[in-house]
């Protein structure tokens, strides 16, 4: 095992055993080196790869501490990992998504307040029957974070987060080149609205499963 993933393992340890616990600032560089069996280099080096995957957050001048470990921060590296997807792999990140949402979206029938459905729906109506493909866009990031943020599940709510970047081009692509999809997206969300205001979770999530399913459709027909 290289040196410096030797460092990053023991430095997980800590952290797993409960000896280091979120929000707790690590002992001195030369303390913890020795502690550890390790060279200051390593562990500075160890120190600076989790700070970068938010397992450590390092204060200049105050010194290194573990993060809150909250999954929305810890899952922020997918984010940016996924914005280096190949296009022939975005089909795989939309089959991802559409295992993932509809369920979130089911879990969120028996969740979400009617305050937050208001607020949806007036997204929705602002957003008029003939919304550039930007807007569209946009809107329907936050439409789907919205609900998602619903489900209480923060866990689920980060990963699809982390998910949106690839997905997000496909709904350009298909703006841009689909004549129906911006009334056909309307259709969808709001159908998909409908149900949560039923309180039918098999509706919300059949729903959310066509959705994304015909975005899938289309790219896979043009790819």
């Amino acid at each position: 095992m290289a040196v410096t993933d030797e460092a990053i393992e023991k430095i997980k340890g800590m952290i797993v055993s409960g000896a280091l616990r979120p929000g707790d600032r690590l002992p001195k560089e030369s303390e913890l080196a020795a502690d550890l069996g390790l060279s200051r280099n390593s562990l500075r080096e160890a120190v600076r790869a989790l700070s970068l995957i938010r397992i450590l957050d390092v204060r200049q001048g105050d010194g290194t501490y573990v993060t809150s470990l909250d999954p929305q921060l810890l899952l922020e590296a997918l984010s940016f990992v996924v914005d280096f997807h190949r296009d022939d792999t975005v089909l795989e990140f939309l089959a991802v998504r559409r295992i993932l949402e509809p369920a979130a979206t089911a879990m969120a029938a028996s969740r979400i307040s009617e305050q937050q459905l208001d607020a949806l729906t007036a997204q929705l109506d602002r957003l008029g029957e003939a919304p550039s493909v930007e807007d569209l866009v946009a809107c329907d990031l936050e439409f789907h974070q919205g609900i998602v943020h619903s489900s209480g599940n923060s866990v689920l709510c980060s990963l699809l987060d982390g998910l949106s970047g690839p997905t997000t081009r496909a709904r350009i692509w298909r703006g841009l080149t689909q004549e129906d999809a911006v009334a056909r997206t309307l259709r969808e969300h709001r159908a998909i609205l409908a149900a949560l205001r039923d309180r039918d979770a098999e509706a919300a999530r059949s729903w959310a499963t066509v959705h994304i399913a015909s975005v899938e459709q289309w790219l896979r027909s043009t790819l």
